[in-house]
This record gives C-alpha cells, structure tokens and sequence, in this order.
C-alpha cells in the first residue's frame, strides 16, 4: 500500500466521470487499499478514485469514530432517495472550505466489494450524506457545485492564493 496524492480543485481531473470497473483482480484490490491509506492518511471519511487521478468508480468510506469499519465501494449506484438534510460538508479535494450542503437524509444503494459480489445497503445520517458525496466525485461533481456561483469563485480564489503561497 502506499499514499497517493490527492488532487486540489480547480485540477481539471477531478471534473472526469469515472468509468465502471470490469476487472476485480490483485491490482484493484491494492489500488483499494492505497485509497483507503490515503483518506486515513489525510483524516478523511470518504475518498473517491477521481480525487487520486483514476477514472475508475471505486470510494473508500469510513464512517466510524474508530476508524475501523471501512466500506469499499466499487460500481456503487444509488437506488433511492429519501427526506432532506442540511449538514456542513468539507473535502479533501478542496481542503480548509466547509459550507452547508442540502442532500438526502436516507439512501439505498448498491455496489461491489473487492472480490466482485454485489451488496445491497440503506444508509442514513454521516453514512449517507458521504455516500452522495462521494458518488458526486464519480460523476464529476464537487460539493461546492451546490453552493452558489459567489461563493465557489471566492472558494476557487483563496485555494489559488494558498497555492500560490505554498510555492514561493
């Protein structure tokens, strides 16, 4: 296993739609791994395979407070939506930004693990707003989207600056 690193919005990459994965063999499994490696690295809850520069469907989840329960989601898709819920989001591809997003309260959704087999989840609360989360970055879509066009050009301008100074 090893740290990948992660891209910072505004790269381009992070707006690619993620293809769905055919081969579920070593490779993926280590891929899955370094995934789940990196967020624990980076002390996140979800990291998808876009925010690492592969267009590949594959989220690593870890919800618990422990940090010993993760999920591997490969090919994951959600079936159904219920209620609403405002909560404050924050992500490791736009890093020190948190603002309140409005998601789904409950979700059901579905995908496959490591090895292939298919599972079948209802998820609520953290769980589930990180599963939309992430499913967004799949798709090519980033939690600041649902802000307003305001807030993600200042979003855009201060984690330009903050590259800017991290250079000189």
């Amino acid at each position: 296993m090893s740290i990948l690193d992660i891209l910072y919005y505004p790269d381009p990459k992070l707006r690619d739609c993620a293809k769905p994965v055919e081969l579920f063999d070593q490779q993926l499994a280590e891929f899955a791994d370094s995934m789940l490696e990196t967020m624990y690295h980076s002390s996140g809850i979800g990291l998808a395979a876009t925010q690492v520069g592969v267009a590949k469907r594959v989220v690593v989840i870890d919800v618990s407070e422990e940090r010993d329960q993760p999920q591997f989601l490969i090919n994951p898709e959600i079936l159904s939506l219920e209620g609403e819920e405002v909560s404050e989001e924050g992500c490791l591809s736009v890093p020190s930004v948190y603002e309140k997003v409005t998601r789904a309260e409950r979700v059901r959704f579905r995908a496959q693990d490591k090895s292939g087999d298919m599972v079948e989840m209802d998820a609520e609360g953290l769980l589930a707003v990180c599963i939309q989360h992430e499913l967004d970055h799949l798709d090519g879509k980033l939690f600041i989207d649902y802000l307003s066009g305001l807030k993600r050009q200042r979003i855009r301008k201060k984690l330009e600056k903050e590259a800017r100074l991290a250079q000189a």
